[in-house]
């Protein structure tokens, strides 16, 4: 039971920290003129579409409401940040088999009334969660993506911009791999506006290129373990993400962005859903992007790719 795709209307599946800041943020954007919210607790939907939709008059018009999973057959976009969040001192993969459970019930109600959306995945673990969703859903696999190391990413970007003093919207690096503990800082390709990493670094007075990267990346890594500790969730950070990701479909910019989808041999990785940069645009994923890795680099991101495959055989 489908019906045709408003391409300005967006749904959120769960209206947790994530999701409500993913709301706001998508309000704020001026991307959609519709937006359904939906949670297992309606009134927390509810009181989440109320309490936006009071910043409207400071925004774009738009119609913000809560719903149930019938109201989405029509949008363009199902953001689904839906599961259980990580509690202090607990890592992303031990939310999974709670978070498989809940998918088990969401995705197949969402595929029941929305055939031709596209599925953006933003619950944690992120890349078994897209995985799942795409079995679930049997949507076609450029319909169904995660948001991936596109945080980390701009959290390596920050620091590296903080590291350097310089724009962070200048500094070209990813993170790829498992959104998690088995994360890869590609290096190897790291540049600032084109200048080699290491180069630009020994510009600005830095020279032990070694502890600098080391430190970095360790500092993307535990970001959310630190702010977990600090103030009991993440949200902000990745709604951005996700506004970032749904103006990239939207205007259909076949931005690179380092998305969870399913991998075909890339760098010898396939059947398993895992970040790497890829080109987005209105009918999804329309592609990875082959990116030059070191030796060792390409051996860690074999490493993150076989842990994720345990747990997804274990759990899927």
């Amino acid at each position: 039971m489908g019906c045709e795709i408003n391409d300005r209307k967006v749904a959120v599946v769960g209206c947790g920290f994530v999701g409500s800041a993913s709301a706001f943020a998508i309000m704020e954007s001026g991307l959609f003129s519709e937006m359904v919210l939906i949670d297992a607790n309606r009134d927390k939907a509810e009181g989440e579409a109320l309490d936006i939709s009071h910043g409207l008059p400071f925004a774009k018009p738009m119609q913000i409401y809560a719903g149930d999973y019938k109201d989405i057959s029509d949008a363009a976009v199902i953001v689904v940040t839906a599961g259980a969040g990580q509690k202090p001192g607990e890592t992303r993969l031990d939310l999974v088999k709670k978070n498989v459970g809940i998918f088990k019930s969401v995705i197949p109600q969402i595929a029941e009334y929305n055939k031709e959306g596209i599925l953006l995945i933003v619950a944690n673990p992120v890349d078994i969660l897209t995985h799942a969703a795409l079995k679930l859903s049997g949507f076609p696999e450029n319909r169904v993506f995660g948001s991936g190391t596109v945080l980390d990413t701009a959290r390596l970007k920050y620091l590296l911009g903080e590291h350097l003093s310089v724009d962070s919207r200048s500094v070209h690096a990813f993170i790829i791999g498992e959104h998690g503990d088995s994360e890869i800082a590609v290096w190897s390709s790291a540049n600032v506006s084109g200048v080699p990493l290491n180069d630009f670094c020994e510009m600005r007075g830095h020279f032990d290129h070694i502890a600098s990267m080391k430190r970095i990346a360790e500092n993307v890594k535990n970001s959310a373990y630190d702010i977990i500790e600090k103030k009991g969730a993440t949200y902000y950070g990745i709604a951005m993400s996700v506004k970032r990701i749904l103006e990239a479909i939207v205007r259909d910019e076949k931005s690179i962005l380092p998305i969870s989808s399913l991998q075909h041999d890339n760098h010898g990785i396939s059947d398993i859903s895992i970040s790497m940069p890829a080109i987005v645009g209105r009918d999804g994923v329309e592609g990875t992007v082959p990116i030059s890795l070191s030796d060792e680099e390409e051996a860690a991101l074999k490493e993150s790719a076989e842990t994720l495959r345990k747990v997804a055989e274990e759990v899927l």
